[in-house]
């Protein structure tokens, strides 16, 4: 089972389908890989090479605590430390929306990337509607931030998401929900009963 950022792994269940996609011996580029414990995880367990990108300066101490490689980045410039295709898998996991511009971003993991998964977070579940009916900012587990203290600059939806991978060429191979409730429902009706999705990507 695998952990990332301290959180609690009940709350993470896009990490462990995330893992599933890792075979043995790939090259794994984590972007905005905390303190580095999900990429360890993968190394010891799936045997995978791997490299995280980092901003926070405590986070990469954690990362070079940990045994992983990080290099000091910001996400909201270009990979270009990477060649194309040069990894077979690049992870975004619950980090795009925090950044300026998700969709240069998301051009460019499709590019240094065989395959990309993102974990994206739905800002249209039922229960984020739900407080924004009665006049609240939403907040929830995967939300547990004040309005006026969030990183979250972008607030989007899984239908927002597949529209802007339309948009730009981008090929979603698989979706997964991510329920916190109504597993079931989640799957047929992820843009309204799903917390998450974790989206596997390639270049169209």
């Amino acid at each position: 089972m695998f952990v990332k950022r301290d959180l609690d792994v009940n709350r993470r269940r896009d990490l462990e389908v995330i893992a599933e996609l890792v075979h043995p011996g790939d090259r794994v580029l984590d972007l905005g890989c905390g303190d580095g414990v999900f990429l360890k995880q993968l190394k010891e367990a799936r045997s995978a090479e791997v490299l995280g990108v980092e901003i926070d300066a405590d986070s990469i101490g954690r990362c070079i605590a940990n045994g992983v490689p990080v290099i000091q980045g910001d996400l909201d410039n270009s990979l270009d430390f990477a060649a194309d295709q040069s990894f077979d898998l690049v992870v975004v996991s619950h980090t795009l929306q925090e950044i300026r511009r998700p969709d240069l971003l998301l051009k460019h993991i499709v590019r240094v990337g065989k395959r990309a998964a993102v974990s994206f977070l739905n800002f249209a579940h039922w229960r984020c509607r739900l407080q924004l009916l009665r006049g609240k900012m939403p907040r929830n587990a995967q939300l547990p931030y004040q309005w006026y203290n969030t990183p979250n600059i972008h607030l989007g939806t899984i239908a927002d998401f597949r529209d802007t991978c339309r948009e730009f060429g981008i090929e979603i191979i698989q979706e997964t929900p991510i329920a916190a409730r109504f597993p079931r429902l989640s799957y047929r009706y992820p843009n309204l009963f799903a917390v998450s999705a974790v989206f596997v990507l390639e270049k169209r």
